[in-house]
């Protein structure tokens, strides 16, 4: 695939190369992700600074609107803005406190004013503002005990380098260790090594949208004049919010145009062993269940390779719906598989298709990382020969010894650490076997087209008879007693309890001792035996053996640091006690709830808040206390937190974007999307001028693993 092109070098040599930008410096810039040259082009300006040139500082404050005796009532108010204007220095004031800043007296046309240091350098201050000197000064006018004062002014010059002062400065996100001016310098360095591209954008889209190239975009966005200019919609922002959707959906249809052309197999089933399933279910499959089957089975019997997304809220059925699956791959005689994410959901797959697929007479077996010798060999053999139709486990069913006679279909559940290029690796332990994605977090469709584009998307929309509504009530820590004797009351009754502590962020420690200062004061009100403990410094093993005996019922409340397992079933679960409920994200919360009122029974989730509580705190537990729809939820987490940590681990899976938003620019992802797809239908190889251009994109990008699938198939 050949190299990076030689005109990006300039753009991605080590930071240390520009000027100004030392070892220290280079590191810190690194703490927020800025490593090259090219990541300043895209570290934008967050605010804009104005100066207004004067001729006297009373003219400032008439142009703010205000007068003198009202801007000194307000002491050390804010003041009117930014003034840059020339005096004369009318002599220094030191200090009588070591403590007390150096003061400068200067006149201008109208009046006085004062410049203030605070820790100066005294023969510093004497050289540049000489008694009698002219000076242009620039900074923040402020009012202390009604003096006019600027304290530590951005610019001192003589009258002659008076142009030096900018009109319009942009400010930056800063990080610890890099001033406002350094980060300034370093952005307009990278700026100098931005090449002429180009264009990889459709002209007539272009000329539509009103768009720069993208030289003078990024030109434009570091030299804003107003806050329009930093407005998402400004077109110089959106042309480059445009760029990097563009290069993102190039290589998610790379991607799907390669799974798509590696001809899967076609797999017709009979039907035969899914209406075995089905009449020994205990009820009706939902319309949205009968509907999402249909959409597999069609797929499945395609040649082309499927690669479908299944999103269904929590409850919404999806075990059902990969057993359908998996048994049409049986069906057309051959394997299927179900990979989960740890143990304890794969064998709780495992006991809840068991008994069903045993009614149609079909051989499942399990496979985790737990499995060794003899055991282990035993299951492979089983499975290499066709005896095993169906193989459910962790990640060790993709492990390089294990082999199958004949996978048509891999199923993942709750896999959002894997990523594009993952899910193009896992069908090959089959011939281009079919992939079937499950997640039970509502996804909103910007974020599915930004993360799951490559594929096809199935929305669960219905909850199977027999789910009940969970109530929810937010609830103050005030009444924690009340809630204990909540819980004590159910468990008499047979029912289980959840109590979830927050995650401290301080440290893991200070979580663990609120998780286990909990465990002990639920004990002694509970009782001995009662009450199981899960945190996340645990053994995997001892993890696994505490929930297990939730899971049996033999402990009746679970105290828990991690965010219960994603599809962890109890049905007797009938409380969900969130402790400190205003820390956590929506989305979790959502998942949290759905843990309970799985088996029939009314079921209760209680928020925990501790006052006073931030009103974006009050308004997600009032989101959350209002709808039980996952995909309101999860709008409304976008809404409020943006994409990056939408399902509420840092593993989301999602891109990092520089400039784009793909919560308030879906238009721009779409138009992206469709964009990439009608490019590579025209040129598949990428090799016409917009083709090339297109490939430029990607190295710029970071995209550019995705170029050596342009010439696959």
């Amino acid at each position: 695939m050949g190299g990076r092109p030689e005109i990006l070098f300039p753009l991605f040599a080590d930071m240390e190369t520009l000027s100004g930008v030392g070892p220290r410096t280079a590191q810190a810039l690194a703490r927020i992700g800025l490593r090259r040259p090219r990541d300043l082009l895209f570290h934008l300006p967050q605010s804009v600074l104005r100066r207004h040139h004067v001729q006297s500082v009373q003219e400032m404050l008439r142009k703010a609107g205000r007068n003198m005796d009202r801007m000194a009532a307000a002491a050390a108010s804010r003041g009117p803005g930014h003034v840059t204007l020339e005096a004369t220095v009318i002599g220094h004031m030191p200090p009588r406190q070591r403590s007390r800043p150096w003061r400068v007296e200067m006149r201008d046309g109208e009046g006085v004013f004062q410049l203030v240091f605070f820790h100066p350098r005294a023969d510093y201050l004497k050289r540049i503002l000489p008694e009698g000197a002219r000076r242009v000064v620039s900074g923040k006018l402020e009012l202390f005990d009604g003096i006019p004062q600027i304290v530590h002014p951005d610019y001192i010059l003589p009258p002659a380098a008076a142009g030096e002062v900018p009109d319009f400065e942009p400010h930056y996100p800063l990080t610890e260790g890099v001033s406002r001016k350094q980060m300034a310098k370093a952005v307009q360095g990278a700026l100098t090594r931005a090449p002429e591209l180009p264009e990889w954008i459709d002209p007539a889209l272009l000329t539509r949208e009103g768009w720069p190239a993208w030289r003078a975009a990024l030109t434009a966005v570091h030299a804003p004049e107003s806050d329009a200019d930093l407005s998402p919609m400004a077109p110089a922002r959106a042309r480059l919010a445009y760029d990097e959707f563009l290069a993102h959906q190039l290589a998610l249809a790379l991607a799907r145009r390669t799974n798509r052309r590696g001809k899967g197999q076609r797999s017709c089933g009979s039907g035969v062993l899914r209406a075995r399933v089905l009449s020994a279910f205990p009820h009706e499959p939902t319309g949205a269940q009968r509907r999402v089957i249909g959409e597999i089975e069609a797929d499945m019997a395609n040649e082309r390779r499927m690669m479908r997304l299944l999103q269904g809220d929590v409850g919404a059925g999806k075990t059902l719906v990969a057993l359908m699956a998996l048994l049409i791959a049986v069906e057309a005689g051959g394997q299927g598989v179900l990979m989960a994410p740890t143990e304890l959901l794969a064998r709780q797959h495992l006991q809840a298709m068991q008994p069903l697929a045993g009614a149609a007479g079909v051989q499942i077996e399990i496979l985790t990382g737990r499995d060794k010798g003899s055991e282990r060999r035993r299951k492979l053999a089983a499975l290499a020969g066709g005896e095993t139709d169906i193989l459910v486990g962790t990640h060790a069913v993709f492990q390089p010894d294990v082999v199958y006679r004949d996978l048509r279909l891999a199923v993942i559940d709750e896999q959002h650490r894997f990523g594009v290029r993952q899910r193009l690796e896992l069908g090959e332990k089959g011939d281009a076997a079919d992939i079937l994605v499950m997640t039970a977090t509502p996804i909103p469709r910007s974020l599915a087209l930004t993360q799951y584009g490559d594929m096809d998307i199935s929305v669960l929309d219905e909850k199977p008879p027999g789910r009940q509504p969970v109530k929810t009530a937010v609830v103050s820590m005030q009444r924690i007693d009340e809630v204990v004797a909540h819980m004590r009351d159910a468990i008499g009754r047979g029912e289980q309890a959840y109590w979830v502590c927050p995650l401290v962020e301080e440290s893991e420690q200070s979580d663990l001792t609120a998780a286990e200062e909990r465990f002990a004061a639920l004990r002694a009100r509970l009782g001995e035996g009662v009450v199981g403990l899960v945190h996340g410094r645990m053994p995997p093993e001892e993890k696994d053996a505490a929930m297990a005996r939730f899971v049996a019922g033999e402990t009746r409340v679970l105290v828990a640091t991690t965010v219960i397992e994603v599809g962890v079933d109890v049905p007797a679960a009938t409380i969900m006690v969130v402790e400190r409920a205003e820390r956590f994200g929506l989305a979790q919360l959502h998942q949290l709830r759905g843990r309970v009122g799985r088996g029939g029974k009314p079921a209760t989730c209680l928020l925990l808040y501790k006052a006073p509580i931030s009103g974006s705190g009050r308004r997600r537990l009032e989101i959350l206390r209002q709808t039980e729809d996952g995909f309101r939820i999860a709008e409304e987490d976008l809404a409020m937190r943006g994409a990056g940590d939408l399902i509420g681990h840092a593993q989301s899976g999602l891109p990092r974007f520089q400039v784009a938003d793909p919560v308030s620019q879906t238009r721009l992802m779409t138009m992206a999307r469709m964009d990439a797809r009608k490019l590579l239908h025209g040129d598949e190889t990428l090799c016409s001028s917009r083709g090339e251009a297109a490939r430029l994109l990607l190295w710029l990008m970071e995209r550019d693993k995705y170029i050596s699938l342009i010439s696959v198939g």
